[in-house]
């Protein structure tokens, strides 16, 4: 095993033990989707670096764009708590969740790395783009409304245009 599958490994054991005291175990899968896409990087991000901040880097950005530090979300968990589990400061585990965000263009409701709560609280899924504009997809016919329904069911995302 090279060291970077070894590294990868040793992350998805790290947050996956997190997750199963702290949170839940679709953060777990989430943790591990993400830590694979960041081994598959050409420039692997934490073949350099303490793993303990990789680690608590994953949860971190996870966390923020599923709602983690906001208390009246489920589950819940505070950056602090996230750093106190793997001894680092919230400074460097900030620090490098927002490259891991910025790396993978996470957002909140992102379509990969949501939670399913996040993704059926979705705003957008009520919305649609018509001519340029977002509109409430009740505000178009019918039969469009189904073709969005099907194109989001297959992972795509549909836009009309009626000029």
């Amino acid at each position: 095993m090279s060291k970077y599958k070894e590294k990868e490994k040793q992350l998805i054991e790290m947050s996956s033990a997190f997750c199963s005291e702290k949170l839940d175990g679709e953060y777990a899968q989430l943790s591990e989707k993400l830590i694979k896409k960041m081994g598959r990087k050409h420039d692997v991000p934490f073949k350099r670096g303490r793993l303990d901040i990789w680690a608590s880097a994953v949860i971190h950005a996870l966390g923020a764009i599923n709602f983690l530090f906001d208390d009246s979300f489920e589950p819940y968990a505070s950056a602090d708590e996230i750093c106190e589990y793997f001894g680092t400061k919230k400074t460097t585990v900030s620090s490098k969740a927002k490259l891991i965000k910025d790396m993978f263009g996470l957002r909140h409701f992102d379509p990969d790395f949501s939670t399913q709560a996040m993704a059926e609280e979705n705003p957008f899924n009520n919305m649609v783009m018509v001519d340029g504009f977002i509109v409430p997809l009740d505000s178009i016919p019918e039969e469009l409304q189904k073709e969005v329904r099907e194109a989001r069911a297959r992972g795509e995302d549909i836009e009309f245009e009626t000029r």
